[in-house]
């Protein structure tokens, strides 16, 4: 009975051979009906066609000739086809529903065509037992061979999406620069996933820093793309144009509902936010849209499409993208947020910077402001030039610890302070302690719990007429000197920093040749990653040498300095303070020495309207005899000697009275009866400014006049 059962299936399979590609066919109708969501892509469904006439093909020759099914080999389409679903994301259990269902639709075939071979029903059956056991065999032979041809490539798949995953972390967000943020996550897009990956980002959020609600069309910025195709031809926006999506386009469904889209494209609709004007050239087929989303702030959005790859996006593919478009959003959000508070800081450092070079007659002077060009933000370093009495002026150069915009706030607040303690007329040592005090006070305000507050200042005063440069540190770096015949730093007592308290400031004082050249500068001048302190010193000084002796103004000498010293972009702030020196002209400056008597008053009077006469300032003469009478006076009586007129004439004419005692005086309204009170009044309404000024020995009383 089994021969005569295995000649019967022999004699069936041999009959039906020529009949397989008909076979196929049916049993392809069959599960398309159960299973059509398989079939969707025309490439698989043909090689699905073939798979099945070779499987059946393979089942009827092993029949025919008796093969043993357990050692049955999968066609190559078969495993082909297994590949191309595991592409496509299709479900392993959906492939093997089709195996099941392909089995039991060949067995009802091939028990209708034996009973049409025979009549004998025990033959039949017998045979059919076998078929049975002969299909199981097979199924399970094959099934396994295609499942592990599935899970090759769904492994391989895998792990090259986590390989994409990773690159994305390690590529994206390697700069605080929301193009280039945006530039990384388009490129790496390209890179084995998309054939077109476009970035907008809505335009609030570039210009305002601040997103707002996604209008019914909001405009947007196209500020990164990367194709397969050199110059993105295949994108219908350029990069850092404007545009706006259509209400009702997918795009803007996307901004809306903050939910992503997988979208599939059919050649004859493509849409116009898509593809560029003009025939469709492209083949666009798959798209995926993402909303770049953080912080509970919609930023704008990306694209991923598809016409160079045959394969569609799945599923897997939309939360792959989505992933990375998260990862993305959230770098792109803190470039946003750091170039937002950059610019702010800088733009408050700019404005609380001196806007203009200053004009005076002691000095001529030229700065320049370098914002660091890392990520820690905009610093507090800063520079000034302030006028001070009897033709003297003050150069200041500071740094504030720390970064952004409260670092610039201090360094505003402490520039303040200066200028205000230069206006009494503070030398460099004492006006440093006050400026200590301010730090101090700072500190205790504003109870920081980031570390202390601290900055270092150097501030240096320079006398024309005596061509003395008087200079304090507070923890700042020394400056550079170039005098015609060489350039040093000079030996200055550098003092502690602004905040620590209780410790003594020094000033140091030194004669300097006209012409000379003081260079004040903050430590991102010099620190350097490439060489040490010592290595920047020598090149400043050296840069600086050979500019002193050169008709070089101070800005050409600021450009020397900075390309020698910062080729590239600093790592820290930079401040740079230049100014060469002038000489007061001996002959606008008188000087004479009075005795403590108050007869030597009318001396006084004289020695002022001959030196004015001298000048060529006869219309001043009547009101200065006045004013140097009043200080005068007040010198002899209520100061001690010795006791000293100075006349200056530079811009203004400034008249200086010296003496002994470090009492200042001060205005009081004189009642009507007191023979006293009135002199400091009558200065104050002569002169264009006057006031006090104390030294190591004493006072000075001063008053300018504007020339006429």
């Amino acid at each position: 009975m089994e021969k005569d059962v295995s000649a019967f299936l022999s004699r069936l399979a041999h009959e039906l051979r020529p009949r397989s590609d008909q076979w196929a066919g049916l049993l392809m109708e069959r599960m398309r009906g159960e299973l059509p969501e398989l079939w969707q892509h025309e490439d698989l469904a043909r090689l699905a066609l073939r798979e099945t006439a070779d499987h059946v093909t393979a089942f009827l020759d092993a029949l025919e000739h008796g093969r043993d099914l357990t050692e049955a080999q999968a066609p190559p389409t078969a495993l082909e086809l297994a590949r191309g679903f595991a592409e496509d994301g299709v479900p392993l259990s959906a492939l093997l529903r089709t195996y099941r269902l392909g089995h039991v639709s060949l067995l009802q075939l091939l028990q209708e065509e034996a009973t049409r071979l025979t009549d004998d029903q025990q033959l039949t059956h017998a045979a059919t037992l076998q078929l049975i056991a002969a299909g199981f065999a097979y199924v399970d032979r094959s099934s396994e061979q295609v499942v592990a041809a599935y899970q090759e490539v769904r492994d391989r798949r895998v792990q090259r999406r986590l390989m994409l995953t990773n690159e994305a972390s390690r590529r994206i967000g390697t700069t605080l620069d929301t193009a280039r943020t945006a530039q990384e996550l388009a490129e790496v897009g390209v890179d084995d996933f998309a054939d077109l990956v476009t970035v907008d980002l809505l335009d609030s959020v570039l210009h305002d820093g601040e997103s707002q609600p996604p209008t019914d069309a909001p405009v947007l910025r196209r500020v990164a793309q990367r194709s397969v195709l050199d110059g993105c031809p295949d994108s219908p926006v350029g990069t850092g144009r404007s545009h706006v999506y259509p209400a009702e386009s997918a795009p803007a469904e996307v901004l809306a509902t903050g939910r992503p889209l997988l979208l599939r494209v059919t050649a004859s609709d493509v849409p116009t936010w898509l593809a560029p004007p003009g025939p469709p050239v492209f083949g666009f087929h798959s798209v995926l849209l993402l909303p770049l989303y953080a912080r509970g702030t919609t930023l704008g959005l990306a694209q991923f499409a598809r016409h160079r790859r045959t394969t569609p996006f799945d599923d897997e593919d939309l939360l792959l993208a989505q992933e990375i478009a998260t990862r993305a959003a959230v770098n792109i959000d803190n470039a946003r947020r750091y170039t937002h508070e950059r610019t702010t800081a800088l733009t408050l450092q700019r404005s609380l910077l001196p806007q203009r070079p200053v004009d005076h007659s002691a000095v001529d002077t030229a700065a320049r402001y370098l914002p660091s060009g890392s990520r820690a933000g905009v610093g507090g370093d800063w520079y000034d030039v302030i006028p001070l009495s009897g033709a003297r002026v003050a150069l200041v150069v500071g740094d504030v610890v720390g970064r952004g915009l409260h670092a610039a706030a201090t360094m505003g607040r402490l520039r303040t302070a200066v200028r205000a303690f230069a206006d009494i007329d503070l030398i460099p040592d004492e006006l440093l302690t006050h400026l200590d005090d301010v730090v101090i006070r700072l500190q205790r305000e504003e109870a920081r719990e980031d570390g202390e507050l601290s900055a270092t200042c150097l501030y240096a005063v320079y006398d024309p007429a005596t061509r003395l440069c008087s200079l304090a540190s507070a923890g700042h770096v020394p400056p550079a000197v170039a005098t015609p015949s060489a350039a040093a730093f000079p030996a200055l007592p550098i003092g502690p920093p602004l905040g620590l308290g209780g410790l003594p400031f020094e000033t140091a004082q030194w004669e300097l040749p006209e012409g000379s050249l003081l260079a004040l500068y903050t430590d991102g001048l010099v620190q350097s990653r490439t060489h040490d302190l010592d290595t920047s010193l020598t090149r400043l000084g050296d840069a600086l040498a050979q500019t002193s002796g050169s008709s070089m103004s101070p800005d050409e000498v600021c450009d020397r300095l900075l390309a020698t010293l910062l080729p590239g972009r600093p790592a820290d702030d930079v401040a740079l303070l230049v100014a060469r020196t002038r000489a007061l002209d001996p002959g606008h400056v008188a000087t004479l020495d009075l005795p403590s008597d108050p007869a030597a008053v009318s001396g006084a009077r004289r020695f002022t309207a001959e030196t004015l006469g001298a000048w060529g300032l006869d219309e001043l003469s009547f009101t200065t005899e006045l004013m140097v009478s009043e200080l005068v006076t007040n010198a002899i009586r209520y100061g001690k000697p010795p006791v000293h007129l100075r006349l200056v004439l530079e811009s203004t004419l400034t008249c200086e009275v010296f003496d002994a005692n470090s009492t200042a005086p001060h205005m009081r309204r004189a009642r009507t009866f007191d023979e006293g009170g009135r002199g400091l009044l009558l200065v104050a309404q002569l002169a264009e400014r006057w006031g006090t000024r104390h030294t190591r020995e004493g006072k000075v009383i001063w008053a300018e006049q504007a020339l006429p």
